[in-house]
């Protein structure tokens, strides 16, 4: 498995959007559908509050990570197409930003021989 950790900034004017946008991906079947066709298995995603402004932290987890983004980002699916386009309005990411996962160097990796 394949796993990064990334934040998009939440534009300003749009915590509210966001929280709600956030909210509706606990209810109904779309998500998870989506999900399983990028084939993405864990997913925990954050918000995180600074004085610089507010963040979405994602984890995700994928057996190919690279096709879990080529997917959402070339899909048709009226949700996908939804999806995507929430997620430039909401954090002004471009459609070119969504075709790979986002370039990350780990700089910890730790591991506890305990648990």
């Amino acid at each position: 498995m394949e796993c990064i950790v990334w934040s998009a900034p939440i534009l300003p004017g749009k915590l509210e959007a966001w929280k709600a946008f956030a909210e509706g991906t606990k209810t109904g079947d779309d998500y998870d559908r989506q999900r399983k066709r990028m084939g993405i298995v864990r997913e925990v995603v954050s918000l995180m509050q600074t004085p610089g402004g507010d963040f979405a932290c994602i984890f995700q987890e994928a057996k190919d990570l690279a096709r879990a983004f080529q997917v959402l980002a070339q899909s048709d699916d009226p949700y996908d197409v939804w999806f995507r386009d929430q997620i430039m309005e909401l954090h002004g990411l471009t459609p070119e930003m969504l075709q790979a996962p986002p370039p990350a160097i780990v700089a910890v990796d730790y591991h506890s021989d305990e648990g």
